[in-house]
């Protein structure tokens, strides 16, 4: 049972009832319920009440009364985050699901203008009614919302093209943790004023302020697409294989997924409807996307890629889609990955970066030094080549007894985060540090570094009422 809140808390609460208006909050458990756990089950929190402002001046004003107060707060977008960020642990919860504005699309320049609200596939498809095309694209695409993927940096599968979330932003309007609001909507390429505040925003994971709506680049609609799953015999084949790609296409390639076979067994085994066009599966497959501007263009750039790549020895196989749907088919494949690990009874789930002409290298030693850890155990890669981002998820052996696998857990990311420092990577490539990783930033970043984190959040938010337990 949630114990009763203390009088500063209780008065805050009454102010916040009285600001926002009935259709502004909710203490009802059920509609409490779906925000307070993350997808995979592994945080559940509590909050005592759950904040819904339906518009900016809603979330200053709320921002407000919890910084008078010295109440803590937690921004909240889609509930996709896989490190544990959004999850509240006795703080007010803040949604921004009900700020859905289209402010504005203006295709001449490039750019539109959306609230945090709105999700990442209706981003797209407003894109799209203006026949231009936003970049971003990810597995979870329609309930990620805009605000969320901008506060976690979030990447996807064309970063390789078009960069990370923070690559699309033009402009930031966002609650700041006194309330005030921080108008940064402009629709500028070129802007050489002083300290470009909007990147701190970026990727701050909710701790600097609350994003309510963005300005966003648009792009050119490519004209054609075409896609393929080729098979490789090793991963350094695939880093061979994606310089041949972007070289033969004059950097049209969108995507380039590299997964394991254990991986491809599991969709295959746990996700319904699914077919790997590979037969047998290989030990590694590749998912390219090419995309051009010209009709017919990626078609005939894939057909020239592929024939290159056979005669040099790069793959072994391949299966072109023909269609819209079989392209849908061999994406589903791999956006499935991660949900095809969860019925194996949970793992050691790792988002790392390392650079590209080295990744080959860093899953033979990654393995090597899981398997002297924990012998016996499974090992998945799957992740994008091309900007060097490998989700290196461990499993249990079968039969396995699982909770003393679990328990391991922190244990064994050390071993994997450990050869990833030695590759000078990242132990957090696209999903933030969170409440997961908020102990080891400390190892793997620099003193310097973190001070000056902790600097520019302490000035920013003097009171530490932003998302308190994240970061550091």
């Amino acid at each position: 049972m949630t114990a009763p809140p203390s009088p500063v808390l209780a008065a805050a609460i009454d102010e916040l009832k009285a600001a926002l208006g009935p259709a502004g909050w909710s203490q009802d458990p059920f509609t409490l319920a779906p925000h307070l756990t993350e997808w995979r089950g592994r945080w559940t929190g509590e909050t005592p009440i759950l904040l819904t402002p339906g518009s900016t001046a809603e979330v200053a004003k709320a921002v407000a009364i919890c910084a008078a107060h010295g109440v803590a707060i937690i921004p909240q977008g889609g509930n996709t985050g896989l490190v544990g960020g959004q999850i509240p642990y006795g703080e007010v919860l803040l949604s921004t699901r009900r700020l859905r504005t289209v402010r504005d699309v203006t295709p001449l320049d490039d750019a539109m203008t959306l609230e945090a609200g709105i999700t990442l596939l209706e981003a797209q498809q407003q894109a799209t009614a203006a026949d231009r095309f936003f970049p971003l694209s990810l597995a979870a695409e329609g309930t990620a919302t805009i605000g969320g993927v901008i506060s976690t940096n979030a990447g996807g599968t064309q970063v390789l093209r078009y960069g990370m979330m923070r690559d699309q932003v033009l402009g930031i309007e966002a609650v700041m943790p006194n309330g005030e609001i921080f108008n940064g909507l402009k629709r500028l390429r070129k802007d050489n004023t002083g300290y470009d505040l909007k990147q701190l925003l970026i990727g701050a994971e909710g701790t600097l302020g609350v994003v309510t709506a963005a300005t966003l680049k648009l792009y050119p609609v490519m004209r054609s697409r075409a896609v393929a799953m080729v098979a490789l015999e090793t991963a350094a084949a695939s880093v061979e294989l994606l310089a041949r790609a972007r070289a033969e296409t004059g950097g049209g390639v969108e995507a380039f997924e590299l997964m394991k076979r254990l991986g491809a067994e599991l969709v295959i085994k746990n996700i319904p409807d699914t077919r790997w066009p590979l037969d047998p599966i290989p030990e590694w497959s590749v998912l390219i996307e090419i995309a051009s501007g010209t009709p017919g263009g990626a078609e005939a750039q894939l057909d020239a890629l592929l024939e290159v790549a056979f005669e040099e020895g790069l793959i072994t196989d391949a299966a072109i889609a023909q269609n819209d749907s079989q392209r849908a088919a061999f994406w589903r494949l791999r956006e499935e990955h991660s949900a095809a690990l969860k019925p194996e009874g949970g793992g050691w789930k790792h988002d790392v970066s390392v650079p590209i002409s080295r990744i080959a290298d860093y899953i033979d030693e990654a393995t090597a030094a899981v398997e002297r850890f924990h012998p016996g155990a499974r090992v998945s890669v799957f992740g994008h080549v091309g900007d060097g981002n490998l989700h290196y998820d461990i499993l249990p052996a079968v039969g396995e007894d699982i909770p003393a696998f679990i328990a391991r857990w922190k244990e064994g990311s050390q071993v994997v985060h450990d050869v990833v420092a030695r590759y000078d990577g990242s132990i957090s490539a696209e999903h933030g540090l969170g409440r997961l990783k908020t102990d080891e930033v400390r190892k793997y970043k620099s003193p310097l570094e973190v001070e000056t984190m902790a600097a520019i959040r302490r000035a920013l938010d003097p009171k530490r009422i932003m998302n308190p337990a994240v970061l550091f």
